[in-house]
């Protein structure tokens, strides 16, 4: 796990707080979606799928800024759409460090280059660029030639410019463990992006394309080969260790989607980003008033291949908070990262 040791430490203390004050439920992070909109068309995503109206519609600064505040996360993830379209998102990224929150923003990186001006390094803030494969096989799955090249280039001149740059990768069942191990080699040892995030697509309703989603065993296997050969240890990836295990098929969790509430233009969303079932105005309605209960494989059907990191990751990270092995196991993966 390559997080930087001071975010470990603040998170670490954060959930212990959490534990102190026996909360049942708390956000981890909040993925935060201030527009819509968006450049790209891709096969996998449903957002720009909504009516003009919407999409041309853009979150204030007070508001984006207040749902965060107001649900008590250390850490924010800002999405859309494309986050880099919002004509004042770096002055929602400004507001957001100015509290010592933990800020990644979600980009295709197609406008980085020509945005990057508006923004400071900080060690509470990093650029999370969406990469799905190599040159050919990123710009199928954006539908759009030349996106792979221009976020290639947009990672090098963050990273000159002395910022942190992570990224997110989803993968489809077109994928084979190969495919895997090829952009996470180039994204760690080519490209040397500070983090990596994985994740096996679920089956977004609105999505263009509903044929390619993997279900749980596909899931297990492509991650279970990847990971084979000391890849897993060798690469940087921003996951616990029980989630790679999750991923792999070693270990199991239930779902706390609840841990990585959804704030968007239509309020919190229930259960979370991947399903609709309503919106509510505040946090604390979004958690008091959600059956939970009644999300998660084998209680929801539309949460039956889901094994994405909004639902899961949350519950791995408690469990490591309640165990020592696990504890120190991250512990050592924290410091391996550094090296």
């Amino acid at each position: 796990m390559a997080m930087p040791l001071r975010q470990t430490v603040r998170i670490a203390t954060y959930l212990a707080r959490q534990k102190l004050r026996r909360r049942e439920k708390f956000p981890l992070i909040v993925e935060l979606e201030p527009l819509y909109a968006c450049n790209l068309g891709c096969e996998g995503c449903g957002k720009i799928q909504h009516p003009a109206g919407v999409l041309k519609q853009r979150m204030p600064v007070a508001q984006a800024v207040g749902a965060v505040l107001e649900s008590g996360a250390p850490m924010v993830s800002i999405a859309g759409g494309e986050p880099l379209m919002h004509p004042q998102i770096d002055e929602i990224v400004r507001q957001l460090v100015a509290r010592r929150k933990y800020v990644f923003l979600c980009t295709n990186a197609v406008l980085l280059r020509k945005k990057i001006e508006k923004f400071e390094p900080s060690p509470y803030f990093a650029f999370a660029v969406h990469i799905d494969g190599l040159r050919e096989r990123h710009d199928a799955s954006v539908a759009k030639e030349g996106v792979f090249d221009e976020a290639v280039e947009a990672v090098k001149e963050a990273k000159r410019r002395g910022f942190r740059v992570t990224t997110n990768s989803t993968f489809f069942n077109t994928d084979t463990p190969q495919t895997v191990v090829e952009v996470l080699d180039y994204l760690n040892d080519d490209l040397q992006v500070d983090e990596m995030m994985i994740s096996p697509a679920y089956a977004y309703e609105k999505a263009p394309d509903q044929e390619h989603f993997l279900g749980v065993e596909q899931t297990r296997e492509l991650f279970r080969k990847a990971f084979a050969d000391g890849n897993r240890r060798r690469w940087r990836l921003n996951h616990s260790p029980l989630f790679l295990d999750f991923l792999e098929g070693a270990a199991d969790f239930p779902c706390t989607a609840w841990a990585i509430p959804n704030y968007s233009l239509f309020g919190w969303q229930r259960p979370c980003y991947l399903m609709s079932d309503g919106y509510v105005p505040t946090y604390r309605e979004l958690i008091e008033e959600t059956d939970w209960q009644s999300y998660g494989r084998g209680r929801d059907e539309r949460c039956a291949n889901c094994m994405a990191h909004c639902g899961y990751e949350p519950t791995a990270v408690l469990a490591t908070m309640g165990s020592l092995k696990e504890s120190l196991r991250a512990a050592r993966e924290t410091v391996g990262g550094m090296r």
